[in-house]
């Protein structure tokens, strides 16, 4: 005989469950760790669209062998105390949120960290509100923009998670934020208060995670989602379309990725006079690697080689209180409003 299903509807104590998550982050910084995670990243289909005949070998024979070991350099430049930036960062959005949202609910609330990619894996995390036995789930990704490559893979993870002795219903996912007032308003509070501290750059490069052009094509709405970011954050802070620009990052392969980049409007400035550059990041919600290391050192280098004096990075809103705040609005306007059917989860 099957052990008996677990469900939500065992109880009728109010307490709301969020399964808070995040793209993820190897153990450590060394080629091993990063060994390991680069292979599950890589592996996803939605992360790498190549026929699987196709990318399977290079991803074995070549990328597992070449890349762990300068991915884990760029991780040991950004590696602190407490471990990987952007699962430090994660867990201490969990902490805050599940505070703020108690305090706007007053009812309880478990906030659960899981990684798409490494630990704290989605299984975790999952049995983790299942030992609560919420009322309400809400799955809160933490992505802005939606993408296939991102939040599109967390869901669909989600769906394919199945036991037999354990299920979770998931009755609010919340697709993207991207234009959420209250996201914009502390993407501009953050920008102005780094303004206050030194001053503002010649221009301000909005940067986002990149994706093939190809996935664009096919109609992902990421692209689309990105520029109205942009848009809205100019707006806020006032600017003139000549002061901001939409930039994209973080390429990889010889394919060709959304455009401008980074990099290349880095160079591009610098050359035409251009001496100073803030640069912010509004895709990642908290620190990583792309923004620490990426942008903050290797592209600060790019830029100054060509002849720039500073970029200077705004860090990612992280546990900010206006980031808090607005994160408990965005799960507060989504209870009540399913748009996803019950999800089941080992």
């Amino acid at each position: 005989m099957s052990e008996p299903v677990h469900t939500v509807a065992d109880t009728d104590a109010p307490h709301l469950g969020v399964l808070l998550v995040n793209l993820g982050t190897p153990d450590a910084p060394t080629p091993a760790a990063l060994r390991r995670y680069l292979a599950e990243f890589l592996s996803d289909p939605d992360v790498v669209t190549l026929p699987r005949l196709l990318w399977w070998p290079i991803l074995h024979g070549l990328v597992l062998r070449i890349r762990p070991a300068k991915s884990a350099e760029a991780y040991q430049r950004i590696w602190t105390a407490q471990g990987s930036p952007l699962l430090h960062e994660t867990r201490a959005i969990a902490v805050a949120l599940e505070t703020e949202l108690e305090s706007k609910l007053h009812m309880p609330v478990t906030v659960a960290t899981g990684m798409r990619y490494g630990q704290p894996s989605l299984t975790l995390a999952a049995r983790e509100l299942l030992d609560i036995v919420p009322s309400e789930v809400v799955v809160l990704p933490l992505y802005p923009q939606f993408a296939q490559a991102t939040t599109g893979s967390t869901l669909k993870r989600l769906m394919a998670l199945e036991s037999a002795t354990s299920a979770l219903a998931v009755g609010h996912a919340i697709r993207d934020y991207h234009d959420h007032p209250a996201y914009i308003d502390a993407l501009a509070a953050s920008v102005r208060e780094h303004w206050q501290q030194h001053g503002r750059g010649q221009k301000l490069l909005i940067s986002f995670h990149g994706i093939p052009q190809q996935v664009a094509n096919q109609g992902d709405p990421y692209p689309a989602q990105c520029a109205r970011t942009a848009q809205l954050l100019g707006a806020a802070l006032g600017l003139a379309d000549t002061d901001w620009q939409l930039v994209f990052q973080s390429r990889f392969g010889p394919a060709p990725w959304l455009q401008p980049y980074t990099d290349v409007t880095l160079r591009q400035l610098a050359a035409n006079g251009m001496k100073t550059v803030d640069v912010i990041c509004p895709g990642f919600a908290t620190d990583c690697l792309e923004t620490l290391e990426e942008i903050a050192m290797r592209y600060a280098d790019v830029f100054h080689d060509a002849g720039g004096d500073a970029l200077r990075y705004i860090r990612a809103l992280n546990a900010r209180a206006d980031h808090i705040r607005a994160l408990a609005q965005i799960v507060c306007a989504r209870l009540g409003k399913p748009e996803v059917p019950v999800l089941t989860v080992s």
